[in-house]
């Protein structure tokens, strides 16, 4: 059965923003930043994408509705950072992990495609953290291309 995109209420967008900021906090510092660095730079993009508190048609949040399942996650997509219209970005996406490997990724990702380029997009990138193996997988597989690599290494 096909998932949906479905608009997040706003009733339930303050709850949503704590969730994904909580998480982009957690990846920024698996990722080997400090944890005040990473709160600081999570609320900070918070704040750049929705400074009414509230999404918009180009800084999305939807849900990700399955007919008999219900809600297995969600997408937040938008305009990049570039100042181009035409210039989208996968913000967020989570299935949650019980519908791990069901296609939902897959399935959301042609889905935003399909939003972005309904709304004026004519590029769609994203960022994938290099912990995250199975998701750059599934985007290489959709025929996303790697554009920069950051790299460390511990001493």
């Amino acid at each position: 059965m096909p998932l949906e995109l479905h608009p997040l209420p706003a009733e339930e967008f303050q709850s949503w923003m704590a969730r994904s900021t909580a998480e982009y906090v957690s990846d920024l510092v698996a990722a080997g930043s400090s944890q005040r660095k990473a709160q600081e730079e999570a609320d900070r993009a918070m704040v750049r994408a929705f400074p009414t508190g509230l999404p918009s048609c180009t800084n999305a949040v939807f849900t990700l509705e399955h007919g008999i399942l219900g809600a297995v996650g969600y997408v937040w997509i938008g305009h990049d950072t570039s100042g181009d219209p035409a210039s989208w970005w996968v913000w967020d996406i989570v299935v949650d992990s019980g519908y791990r490997g069901k296609g939902f990724g897959r399935q959301t990702m042609n889905l935003a495609e399909e939003y972005a380029r309904d709304h004026g997009a004519r590029t769609l990138g994203l960022n994938v953290f290099g912990f995250n193996q199975s998701a750059r997988g599934l985007y290489e597989s959709l025929g996303y291309e790697t554009t920069s690599i950051k790299m460390r290494k511990s001493l």
